[in-house]
């Protein structure tokens, strides 16, 4: 056999060894995802509380004892956010479902007889349809509190254990290679931090908005209306929009002229937020264009979920790291110049 027909057959043989493990990656994300997702929900939230424990353990304290302590915090917040907000807010949830009600009721009594039979269902089925949600719910409740009981768990580990964890990983890395590789480590942590404490800022102005334009316009549920402002937006430019559509439905119970002010409200308040808010909060270290976002959110959000949706905006804002330090030679140095160029023109 000739050398070259050699070659081509060492060729053959790594392709097909390729297309072998790339098949074998997918069908393992196709059984493991739900279990990698949480792994990774929990890396990126040991990696965003990161500098609190370190700046405990610049003042000696120990690295476990500032792990512990700095997870303490974060879970005794939350949960003295929910008891002071508990009340409050099943109330207004109670208020939210009889207002949507009476909606309802309102729009199916000025409908035509026979649209009515068309649209609106019989109450057996609605009944059932009832105690289906509310079982499932029931289920969802219990698997969610059980899954972030573990993600909490296993983010203190990461907390301890991360730095040797990351060293152990990296002497996977060919010794010519770490160096970068140490390099996208820390940009990554730089990112992800800036992603998490920009949309921190970002969703308290959010529900802080809200909520005073709700209770000054006297549109039921305002808290609960504001809190679900606040989580959505941990979606830039898409969450705020979407959550802005229950506030306009509830504002149609008040009067034509309130729907018109939280419609004008929201729009004025997205319009800052996404020019003078996000970039000051950000501090111009997750350059993302709208469009980026967007079809970060689509992708992430088909491939796993909202979480998805959540963890691809700062791992598609990791994107100019990887093409400065890992694809240089493939794409050229001009192509490279030219982003950096680009990135830098929008800072």
């Amino acid at each position: 056999m000739s050398d070259g027909q050699t070659r081509l057959n060492d060729v053959r043989w790594r392709a097909l060894l390729k297309i072998m493990a790339a098949g074998a990656l997918v069908w393992l994300w196709l059984q493991l995802y739900q279990t990698v997702l949480l792994v990774v929900v929990a890396a990126l939230m040991a990696v965003t509380i990161n500098p609190a424990v370190t700046y405990l353990e610049r003042h000696r304290w120990p690295r476990w004892l500032a792990a512990v302590a700095i997870s303490g915090l974060l879970l005794l917040t939350m949960g003295a956010f929910g008891w002071l907000t508990w009340a409050s807010l099943t109330n207004q949830a109670a208020l939210l479902a009889s207002r949507f009600s009476e909606t309802s009721q309102q729009l199916e009594g000025r409908m035509p007889q026979w649209l009515q039979g068309v649209l609106v269902p019989d109450a057996d089925r609605i009944s059932s349809a009832t105690r289906g949600y509310a079982v499932r719910l029931a289920q969802s409740t219990v698997s969610a509190i059980t899954i972030g009981f573990l993600g909490f768990i296993l983010m203190i580990y990461f907390l301890i254990e991360g730095r040797r964890t990351c060293d152990w990983l990296l002497a996977f890395v060919p010794e010519r290679h770490r160096p970068r590789a140490e390099q996208t480590l820390q940009e990554s942590e730089r990112v992800i931090v800036a992603y998490a404490v920009g949309n921190g800022i970002t969703s308290l102005f959010a529900t802080a908005f809200t909520w005073v334009v709700l209770w000054w316009l006297h549109v039921p549920a305002a808290l609960l209306l504001a809190i679900m402002a606040g989580l959505s937006d941990f979606i830039p430019v898409i969450g705020f929009v979407v959550s802005s559509v229950p506030a306009v439905l509830l504002a149609v119970t008040v009067s034509p002229t309130t729907v018109l002010l939280v419609v004008l409200a929201y729009v004025a308040y997205n319009t800052v937020e996404s020019y003078l808010l996000s970039p000051w909060a950000y501090g111009n270290r997750l350059n993302l264009s709208n469009v980026a976002v967007i079809l970060a959110f689509v992708v992430g959000a088909e491939l796993a979920g909202v979480i998805g949706a959540l963890i691809a905006l700062p791992l598609a804002a990791l994107y100019p790291t990887i093409e400065r330090l890992w694809l240089r030679r493939q794409l050229g140095e001009d192509t490279v110049r030219e982003h950096e160029a680009l990135e830098h023109a929008t800072e």
